[in-house]
């Protein structure tokens, strides 16, 4: 199949900058002029609402908020969070679904990559994890002690056959910004990062690594039929 144009700026991408470069590499894969493209980034601290934000979601304390066109309710982007956007063509038939848990195999599969065990919980998207990894590390999440708390997030738009937008995995970022949130509308699960899990810094550019590999991989096997979550699902069940 043919291999995503990796697109990783170095530094902080304005979020702005970030949405405009979407456009322009989604005009590009709907033209036929590219196969897709994948975007490998951090933010500034950015809070993003998608469309299914309600007003009870929003910060407490008056921070703004970017309305944008993607799927689900409101998050926060910032440094240490790793923030991939694949923009590609979806086989058909169109199955948005399967993308989304192709995307979140993919979140999995990075954090196991850093000695994290992460899963999906049913009736919510994204990758979650109860790992802790020692005593100062159940400090940095907002979860209780045993609870799964969020690794990766999922939002997604999809027009004409094209995704953009993604997913934004926890590394090494700090989470007072969830505090004035309800991140994804969720309001009874907390968040987490994989250096959290991992009782180690797990840095973004280790994990972008393992992302841009198993996001090509995830593109291959919608285009082959052999997806990389029904994979590994068949492969929990041996």
């Amino acid at each position: 199949m043919p291999e995503l144009e990796i697109v990783r700026r170095p530094g902080l991408l304005d979020y702005a900058e970030g949405l405009a470069l979407q456009q322009q590499l989604r005009a590009d894969v709907v033209a036929g002029r590219s196969p897709g493209a994948l975007v490998l980034c951090e933010h500034p601290s950015v809070y993003t609402a998608g469309r299914r934000t309600e007003p009870s979601d929003l910060p407490t304390d008056g921070s703004p908020v970017v309305e944008v066109d993607r799927g689900g309710r409101i998050t926060w982007h910032g440094p240490g969070q790793l923030v991939a956007y694949p923009i590609v063509r979806l086989a058909e038939p169109l199955d948005v679904v399967a993308w989304v848990r192709d995307l979140e195999q993919v979140i999995i599969d990075a954090a196991a990559a850093v000695g994290v065990h992460a899963e999906r919980v049913e009736g919510r998207s994204g990758a979650w994890t109860s790992q802790r990894g020692g005593r100062a590390a159940e400090a940095a999440t907002t979860a209780k002690v045993g609870a799964a708390a969020k690794v990766g997030a999922i939002g997604l738009h999809v027009a004409e056959g094209v995704t953009s937008h993604g997913i934004a995995i926890n590394c090494t970022n700090a989470l007072d910004a969830y505090a004035a949130i309800v991140p994804c509308g969720i309001a009874d699960a907390g968040v987490t990062t994989l250096s959290a899990a991992a009782g180690r810094t797990t840095s973004v550019d280790e994990v972008a690594a393992v992302v841009a590999d198993r996001t090509q991989a995830a593109v291959d096997g919608m285009h082959t039929r052999n997806r990389i979550s029904s994979t590994a699902r068949q492969e929990t069940l041996v």
